[in-house]
């Protein structure tokens, strides 16, 4: 519809393929329907999947791993990262999930908050 000019009616099929594949964690489905809405005029925002806590991948394996017990010496070196870097990553876990110790990060992973 939309290479035939039909943007309006594209935009409906779209919108509502895009809330459709969100709800069911098809995220890239998801994110063409958003791309094509775009193409259309229309802005479509991203949505943050529930479990993710707005976490990057890297975020998110530094906390498992500091949630775990590594310190940051090991966490960099299954990673490959510097411990100072492993830091500046858990200072930004530690705001996103709005805990303030690697115990409670644990117990804040585990429950999926």
């Amino acid at each position: 519809m939309r290479r035939e000019n039909r943007r309006t009616q594209a935009r409906d099929q779209l919108r509502g393929a895009y809330d459709r594949f969100t709800r069911m964690g098809a995220q890239a489905f998801a994110d063409r329907a958003r791309r094509e809405l775009q193409a259309t005029g229309e802005k479509a925002p991203r949505r943050p999947s529930p479990t993710d806590n707005g976490l990057t991948a890297q975020e998110s394996r530094i906390a498992h791993l500091a949630g775990d017990g590594l310190t940051n010496r090991d966490i960099g070196a299954q990673l490959f990262l510097s411990p100072h870097t492993v830091e500046w990553h858990l200072r930004k876990v530690f705001t996103k999930t709005g805990v303030s110790s690697r115990r409670q990060l644990g117990a804040a992973l585990r429950s999926g908050g």
